[in-house]
């Protein structure tokens, strides 16, 4: 046994300054390398690969990002033909041959067969709650023929479809909002659909299975162009898809979905993969609101794909802030690089894992896959495996792990070394007891972990209620708060209970308290694994497994001590030896020794009958090492004993540098799989405050997420130093202040503000509003030079508040035309029902209208429209809303219309409004409202859309049964 002296000498021992360095470095070492790669993105390489060109591709988003683009603008007709010229010149500086060295290999191939098709006549009506909608789609496909595929054109025969295996779908849409410039969301994504292109026609790629480039147009419209894709001929090929889209503006791509391991699979041919499980669960529980293309493709199809997006920063998207000038070529080349690899792994796949019967429903035969667990590690390692191996897994070791330490605990029983929950221990022969205080610290691991937490948790209610959205600019100033309020607490915690009541058990029983708990929540993981599929909870298992084995040693290291039995008759006068195992457990001292031998002198008739001292009785001497368990060692006895400070003497035996095994099996799983979860969680939802989300939930998960971070930590935390401890204490008070008092926005964090502009073409009125959280919101709107001494209204608006005020006059129709021309409509009524008829709607400078009925139509039909069993086209309460959408300007639809009857001879009137839409702020001074919210609008804002249009135009209408209006 190391003397004290050596234990201070021992770089391992379990003592205050090893535990305080190592803890510390280990936590660094893993949490920086987490942090690096959450925020710097892989540099792109200084030469493009074969079959790429990467300085094409930021020139290519440079040119697509000049102007906004939504559906319902000029600039998004523009963008159309230049994506056709810009596919038609990469089709034909394809070379038709490729001789060269590929290392030791000459490829020599020609290049594959290559259609586009610019989609100028699919359409398709379909209904979604109450909202019904009518598309009229501008989509481009180009399909490369794979090497498998069918060589006849069996597109141009009617209901043709093809033969083989199917094909692999990518698709990114080319449209924007009305509002931001889209580099992110989807530009990032079309040019490196274009990249595709190139890359597949390069001769050594040519697709096994067919490849079709989808350029959809019109997802930001309710994915309206994903929807009408369905309607083209070549939607029957793809049974795989990989969608690319951007909910952020930068960073890395995400796959943040996709619906089995078997199309993840080829994923995993990424060089710099990056996401969660977690992602595909936070859809499913509802979390996150927005959707994309993925929905429409898997649910509505029935594809089988994969979803790779940009998530952050938040404040961004949708902004004029989504510009090239704030993503990077970094950006770009981790969406290239990720969507090549993945889709050269899709297209080569010669298996039958996305094949399957026929169905009934007119959704393509995909077959159907398991479902998958997968993450990254640090960005460079993909992993993946089936949800059911880690059900069964979760299974067995939930069975197998108390077992273990029960079987554990029985041996120890068994050959009495059973230390754990033991108070004393009774020497042979004696009926005396000795104090053991085996159960120190027992219930120490609740407070530990209890007041902490609810200190933090504290603290997410006071910063909800002082300063909500302090998150949206310092998310990292709250990460700060919570994990130097929870350390610090829990280091004072452990020693205030150390110094009352010294336990050479706090590591064993605060792991084993870590145990139990870690065990219900993987029995509830194990539970939502089984019955919703819910993988996300994969972290779970293993931060379990660690702990068990952490335990598992903390209870292997007890054979190390003596038996209870042995240890006590150290104490046992009748049975005490002088040598320097006994001195060392019993405590006595030196002198103690030779007055033994003294004692042991044979008596002489000059011998006193009382002896030279008392004797010690065992009662005594029990009595007095009692004492000296609670109280200061003598000098002597604190060099010959290594037993920590005021800690149980037994506990000499223990070995001094296995807590830094146990501590390595704990710390770095929770950090490796926790920690991405909490900087991917963090980055999802820090901004979504402005959106009129709870910003309690982000601050509570960051509560857990501190708790469960830090928890392994716990079993050590009483060896710290104060030196960390009062630091992060200085920490604490310092980020408490700030959050509680800083300004929540700036101006790379900007508010999102959601502006329209509504005209009443009957009056002539009209009001402008933004949309947002309060008090912000007022101040903008009450800050505008035409709200000055204007009546600034304020009303609720689901989860936010919206502001109106008179608004100035937009410039939305052409020429001399007054306003009121901007829409007209014609009614006819029915000849044969009072409760049917025609309405026919045609907007000037716009493709966009829709029609709004105070009371539910039972049946909608839009002329020349095309219908689809997968899409439902009407609803059985009746739909409230019919968008319209055409890919002419000034067209005119016509939509025949059947509302609720009530009794057999009377019949309701139908009322509502005729809208058209302007969503083209390419124009200047076309919405002079909306320019002075962005020139007197302070830095720290940003405008984005809160509808498809950024101007409405409203005109009332009323059919009254039997009278023409």
């Amino acid at each position: 046994m190391d003397s004290p002296k050596a234990s201070r000498a021992n770089p391992l021992a379990f003592t205050p300054w090893p535990v305080t360095l190592i803890t510390a470095a280990v936590y660094l070492a893993f949490v920086i390398p987490l942090l690096v790669v959450h925020h710097v993105v892989p540099s792109a390489p200084s030469s493009s690969p074969y079959g790429l060109n990467l300085t094409e591709a930021w020139s290519d988003l440079q040119a697509l990002t000049e102007g906004y683009r939504p559906y319902n603008s000029r600039q998004n007709d523009k963008i159309h033909d230049w994506l056709l010229q810009r596919i038609n010149e990469i089709l034909d500086a394809a070379p038709s041959a490729n001789s060269g060295s590929d290392g030791s290999v000459t490829v020599t191939e020609a290049k594959a067969d290559a259609f586009v098709f610019d989609d100028a006549v699919s359409n398709l009506t379909f209904t979604r709650d109450d909202l019904a909608v009518y598309f009229e789609g501008t989509n481009i496909l180009v399909y490369i023929r794979g090497e498998e595929d069918d060589t006849d054109t069996w597109w141009e025969v009617p209901e043709g479809r093809p033969k083989g295996k199917g094909g692999v779908l990518v698709n990114a849409h080319y449209d924007s909002v009305s509002t931001g410039y889209g580099a992110t969301d989807d530009g990032v994504g079309v040019v490196t659909c274009l990249q595709l292109i190139r890359y597949f026609m390069t001769p050594g790629h040519a697709p096994r299975r067919g490849l079709v480039v989808l350029f959809n147009n019109g997802e930001e419209d309710f994915l309206n162009g994903a929807r009408v894709y369905s309607q083209h001929p070549l939607s029957r090929l793809p049974h795989t898809f990989l969608n690319l889209e951007g909910a952020g503006a930068g960073g890395r791509a995400v796959l943040f979905r996709s619906s089995d391991a078997e199309v993840t699979a080829p994923y995993m041919r990424s060089q710099h993969p990056f996401g969660s499980v977690l992602g595909s669960d936070g859809f499913k529980a509802g979390l996150v609101r927005s959707q994309t293309d993925y929905v429409v493709f898997e649910g509505d199809l029935g594809l089988r794909g994969l979803d790779v997006a940009f998530l952050e920063p938040r404040a961004r998207y949708h902004t004029d802030q989504d510009d090239t000038r704030h993503t990077s070529v970094n950006s770009l080349w981790h969406m290239l690089s990720t969507a090549v690899a993945t889709t050269e792994g899709l297209v080569s796949d010669s298996s039958d894992h996305f094949e399957g019967p026929t169905k009934h429903d007119g959704k393509v035969p995909s077959g159907e896959g398991h479902q998958a667990v997968w993450f990254d590690l640090y960005g460079s390692t993909f992993v993946l495996f089936r949800l059911h191996t880690l059900f069964a897994l979760s299974v067995t070791l939930l069975v197998v792990a108390p077992l273990v330490l029960l079987v554990t605990s029985i041996i120890l029983t068994k050959v009495d070394k059973m230390y754990l929950f033991r108070t004393s221990a009774r020497p042979e022969g004696t009926l005396e007891v000795l104090p053991l205080y085996g159960d120190r610290g027992f219930i120490r691991f609740p407070f530990l972990l209890g007041i902490p937490t609810a200190v933090l948790v504290g603290l997410a209610y006071l910063l909800t209620k002082v300063n909500p959205l302090i998150i949206h600019s310092s998310q990292y100033a709250v990460w700060a708060m919570m994990v130097s309020a929870w350390t610090f607490l829990a280091w004072f915690v452990s020693r205030v209970a150390d110094f009352a009541r010294p336990s050479a058990f706090h590591r064993v029983y605060t792991l084993t308290w870590t145990f139990v708990f870690m065990w219900v929540l993987l029995v509830i993981a194990t539970v939502y694994q089984d019955r919703w599929g819910m993988a996300g909870s994969y972290f779970v298992f293993f931060a379990f497994s660690g702990t068990f084995l952490a335990t598992w040693i903390s209870y292997l290291e007890l054979f190390s001590l003596p038996r209870k039995a042995e240890y006590a008759n150290q104490f046992n006068p009748a049975s005490r030896r002088p040598s320097s195992y006994g001195s060392r457990l019993g405590g006595t001292s030196d002198g103690d020794e030779e007055e033994e031998e003294d004692d042991d002198e044979t008596p002489t008739e000059s011998t006193s009958l009382l002896g030279s001292r008392q004797r010690t009785t065992f009662a005594n001497y029990v009595r007095v090492n009692a004492d000296t368990e609670n109280h200061s060692e003598t000098e002597a006895d604190e060099r010959r004993i290594d037993v920590y400070g005021l800690e149980q003497r037994w506990s000499a035996s223990l070995p001094k540098w296995l807590w830094v095994l146990q501590y390595l099996l704990s710390a770095p799983i929770t950090l490796i799989l926790v920690g991405p979860l909490a900087l991917l969680l963090t980055s999802t939802l820090y901004q979504t405050g402005q959106d009129g989300s709870s910003s309690l939930f982000i601050y509570l998960a960051i509560a857990i997420l501190t708790a469960i971070l830090l928890n392994p930590v716990l079993p050590y935390i009483h060896r710290y130093t104060y030196h960390i401890p009062l630091f992060l204490l200085a920490v604490f008070i310092g980020t408490l202040i700030y959050n509680l008092v800083a300004f929540p926005f700036s101006d790379s964090n900007r508010l999102k503000l959601y502006f329209i502009q509504q005209v009443d073409l009957d009056t002539g009125s009209n009001t402008a509003s933004l949309t947002g959280v309060e008090p912000f919101v007022h101040d903008v709107a009450a800050g505008l030079p035409s709200a000055a001494g204007q009546n600034v209204t304020c009303d609720t608006w689901g989860d936010r508040v919206k502001c109106s005020w008179p608004g100035i006059p937009p410039h939305v129709v052409d020429g001399d035309k007054a306003l009121s021309e901007w829409l007209s409509y014609e009614i006819t009524k029915s000849t044969e029902k009072p409760n049917k008829a025609q309405i026919t709607v045609s907007g000037q400078n716009t493709r966009a209208c829709k029609l709004l009925f105070d009371t539910p139509v039972k049946t909608i039909h839009v002329a020349d429209s095309a219908y689809d069993s997968r899409f439902p086209s009407s609803s059985p309460k009746g739909v409230k809303e019919i968008r319209l959408w055409s890919r002419t300007w000034e067209n005119s639809w016509t939509v025949d219309l059947e509302w609720f009857s009530f009794g057999s001879e009377e019949f309701e009137s139908l009322t509502g409004q005729v809208v058209c839409l302007w969503s083209d702020y390419n124009q200047p001074g076309a919405i002079p409202a909306l320019d002075e919210v962005r020139q007197y609008g302070p830095a720290w804002v940003a405008v984005s859309k809160v509808a498809d249009g950024l101007v409405e135009g409203r005109k009332k209408i009323a059919i009254a049964p039997g009278v023409a209006s």
